[in-house]
């Protein structure tokens, strides 16, 4: 349990909320652990018929914690924190919900990809930048995203690693609906109370078949990921961009081949 995710049922709705604001939510590896560990207690507790990620109008969350980074892998990706978070949400059987307001980096955008619906502050800042610290896509964002967008608009997001707001969000199909940031999570719950007012079993059912043409390629994108994830977070160019982040300058990779 990590005291930087609260967990709260109201309604039949989990809520599940990060709460680390001197750091922008960045995710540590027992804020991962409580997420996983909520994740998988839905899906056997009869009182929750869905979940709620969210965070607060600030902020979502800055991504995985940079200083977890800098350590290096945590064992066998699967196993890990952050693999029992990620393959969680991409097996769970009741619906997950997702508010967002503004920062959304790293697996803070890859974690929607799993996510049944998405509602995104106007002051939302999403952004993908693992080509940029020397390291890969994760998340089964390199099979997800160029299935639902296309190679060139993938390829513009993961290798670019830009930042993209939430009306290109919108536009690109990552989420349902742009919102006023304080209204973003008041939304996201009226979606969740709608789902757990809904026959259970069929929302179930549907679910499944939703994801049943990528369920068992997303989970070997994830595996194929996280083994050349943790290669790349001991690689010179991983190394120069967390250092250069440390001491706030520009990471020069211009000796790299």
């Amino acid at each position: 349990m990590s005291e930087h995710v609260s967990v709260d049922i109201q309604d039949q709705v989990q809520i599940l909320r990060l709460n680390r604001p001197e750091r922008k939510n960045a995710l540590s590896q027992a804020m991962y652990s409580t997420l996983a560990d909520a994740v998988r207690n839905a899906e056997n507790d009869n009182n929750i018929r869905c979940t709620l990620i969210t965070g607060n109008e600030e902020c979502f969350t800055a991504g995985n914690d940079l200083s977890d980074f800098a350590a290096g892998p945590v064992g066998e990706f699967e196993s890990s924190p952050v693999g029992r978070f990620l393959f969680g949400l991409a097996s769970a059987e009741k619906p997950v919900v997702v508010a967002v307001n503004g920062p959304a980096v790293g697996i803070g955008t890859t974690m929607l990809l799993h996510c049944d619906l998405v509602f995104a502050g106007n002051n939302t800042a999403f952004q993908m930048p693992f080509a940029n610290l020397g390291l890969c896509p994760e998340g089964g964002s390199s099979l997800l995203l160029p299935a639902w967008l296309g190679r060139v608009r993938a390829a513009e997001l993961l290798m670019l690693g830009g930042v993209f707001d939430a009306h290109k969000a919108s536009d690109l199909g990552l989420i349902n609906e742009v919102c006023e940031p304080a209204a973003t999570e008041e939304k996201a719950l009226h979606a969740c109370r709608q789902l757990a007012a809904q026959p259970p079993a069929a929302i179930r059912a549907t679910k499944r078949l939703l994801n049943r043409g990528n369920a068992s390629g997303v989970r070997d994108a994830m595996l194929a990921e996280g083994e050349l994830f943790g290669e790349r977070l001991t690689s010179p160019e991983a190394g120069e961009a967390f250092k250069a982040f440390m001491e706030k300058r520009k990471p020069d990779f211009s000796s790299f081949s």
